[in-house]
């Protein structure tokens, strides 16, 4: 993974863990706030989707639950990680080169591209062509690979489905046409990412509205990108406005992780790489904790934030605060604490089930707004795509597929793969290249194929290497010239006795061909029968050719033939 996924995923994973511990230590299951049935989860009064969530479809999955990890297990599981830094070429084993390339989902979300002896694979995951924080969607360092994996399901759900179960094309988009070079511009329209900031400026009007009629509003999206972004919409929304009301920001992991998102550039957009290269921060949020209108505590329970005469908390207020799931962090506190208030506001991620997440919960007055925040490709620039990338073999998931004309890219072959089934994909490279310095070239003796006239070979004493996902030919050419020995030739194939018979003739040596028949008949051995200028023979059997004569000459001119008939070197 890249090192900023490793660093933020980190951060992500001790939070839980202070979150859990904090969870533990101040509440417990002896907790009076909540209902009674929370104690006994499998009482009668539990609600019935709660239990199936717990138990599993059967009633009986309870043994499926795992301890949560702890700080010693993450620090374990990190040390097993190799980080990746941007556009750095990081090779596996000496046979793979590995490269990151910006998705644009997210603050270091990549897809990946590797490449290899036997060809090049590029996979693709859930990617957003334009981006207000992150690096945009590099698609073009995927061009033309053998093989293509696509992985992204993020637009199954919503997708616009037609009649015949495939999604309707998009007026602006007409992507059963022939794709030309010109139809890239078509991925990259801000259609999307202006989409994206409409929601995310709703969101901040609706924290206003709330602020003004004496309401609160908790947040808990704990995506990166779009925490950093409402954040910073909100900060200056306030603050044109007449409203004066506070930003906490509570988790333990909060201070580290907005300062380093402004030390990692080369995964930010454009527009933020620019503002810190003329000296501005990258994200804005760091001008509204200087001047005290965004708070961070790492805990809800963190001296002068609750306690020390209510120095810093102040309602109503606008709280960012985990966790999503609703079931640990200070989002439990302060959801305790607002539920009754109907002028307060709760801002969920859809794909939350909020009916089960607020169960604990109820009755609740609170305002509840549910958000869907873009976080891949849209189904409709999926073709468009891969025929910008042109690959030789399109992998794509068989739900995808179903959902989905792709019978306008004729000229790649598509294949669907199906979750826990093999899928055989065929080998695009059969003979991969080998790397051969010019200087070792130059001192091989090359030798024509009589059956392959095309082809030639030369002999080469040294080792055949995998560098850098590359074959490389090693020679100790050098020691064999100073040993000033001269090798003697290898020769291969079968001796055909016409041919032998011919070659001998033309050397004035005369002989006759006799065919052998064994115990069923059918041919067993070949013999040559050498009659002048002196006698001898030459016997062709499966297991080789023997040569029996008492002349020295004449061995050494059917050694001569047969170096004439058969290819070696």
């Amino acid at each position: 993974m890249t090192e900023v996924t490793a660093k933020i995923g980190q951060l992500m994973m001790e939070d839980i863990v202070s979150m859990h511990k904090e969870f533990r230590c101040f509440h417990g299951p002896d907790n009076s706030s909540f209902p009674g049935w929370i104690k006994n989860l499998d009482s009668e009064q539990v609600p019935a989707l709660l239990k199936k969530v717990v138990f599993g479809e059967s009633g009986d999955d309870l043994g499926s639950w795992m301890r949560l990890y702890s700080l010693d297990d993450i620090e374990s599981c990190m040390k097993k990680v190799q980080g990746v830094k941007f556009a750095e070429e990081v090779c596996y084993n000496g046979t793979l080169i590995i490269k990151a390339l910006s998705s644009g989902l997210d603050i270091g979300a990549c897809n990946w591209l590797i490449n290899g002896p036997n060809g090049s694979l590029s996979y693709v995951s859930d990617s957003i062509f334009v981006s207000h924080h992150a690096r945009s969607f590099d698609f073009h360092g995927l061009k033309e690979t053998d093989v293509l994996i696509y992985s992204d399901f993020s637009s199954l759900q919503s997708a616009e489905v037609t009649e015949d179960g495939c999604i309707s094309p998009d007026s602006d988009n007409n992507y059963i046409s022939t794709i030309s070079s010109d139809n890239k511009d078509s991925l990259l329209n801000t259609e999307d990412s202006l989409e994206e900031m409409e929601k995310l400026a709703f969101v901040c009007s609706c924290a206003a509205e709330s602020a003004d009629a004496g309401g609160s509003t908790l947040i808990t999206i704990t995506r990166i990108g779009i925490v950093l972004q409402l954040l910073e919409l909100l900060s200056n929304s306030l603050e044109s406005s007449s409203l004066k009301v506070p930003i906490f920001v509570i988790s333990s992991v909060a201070e580290e992780l907005l300062a380093y998102t402004n030390t990692i550039p080369e995964w930010l957009c454009e527009q933020r790489q620019e503002k810190l290269i003329s000296g501005e921060p990258s994200f804005g949020h760091l001008k509204f904790i200087k001047n005290k209108k965004i708070h961070l505590f790492p805990a809800i329970h963190s001296p002068n934030l609750i306690y020390a005469n209510r120095t810093s908390w102040q309602e109503p207020c606008i709280v960012f605060a985990s966790h999503w799931s609703l079931r640990l962090g200070p989002s439990v506190q302060l959801l305790q604490r607002w539920r009754g208030d109907p002028k307060s506001l709760l801002v969920l991620e859809d794909g939350i089930s909020s009916g089960l997440g607020l169960l604990p919960f109820r009755p609740i007055a609170m305002k509840i707004l549910q958000c869907s925040f873009l976080s891949g490709i849209r189904l409709q620039k999926l073709p468009t795509l891969v025929s910008v990338l042109q690959p030789k073999i399109f992998l794509v998931p068989d739900a995808v597929n179903q959902r989905i004309s792709l019978a306008a890219i004729k000229t790649i072959s598509i294949l669907n793969y199906f979750e826990n089934k093999t899928l055989h994909v065929p080998r695009i490279v059969d003979n991969p290249s080998v790397e051969i310095t010019t200087d070792l070239a130059s001192k091989l003796s090359w030798r024509k194929l009589r059956q392959r006239e095309s082809f030639g070979i030369a002999r080469l004493k040294g080792g055949l290497l995998m560098e850098d996902g590359k074959h490389r030919l090693v020679s100790g050419l050098e020691q064999e010239e100073s040993s000033g020995k001269a090798r003697p030739l290898r020769h291969w194939g079968s001796v055909a006795p016409e041919l032998l018979l011919d070659a001998l003739l033309k050397m004035g040596i005369k002989g006759s061909i006799e065919q052998s028949t064994g115990d069923n008949g059918s041919e067993d051995k070949s013999i040559i029968h050498i009659e002048n200028p002196n006698s001898g023979l030459i016997e062709f059997s499966e297991m080789g050719t023997a040569i029996i004569t008492g002349d020295e000459n004449v061995v050494s001119q059917v050694f001569q033939a047969i170096d004439g008939v058969l290819d070696g070197i």
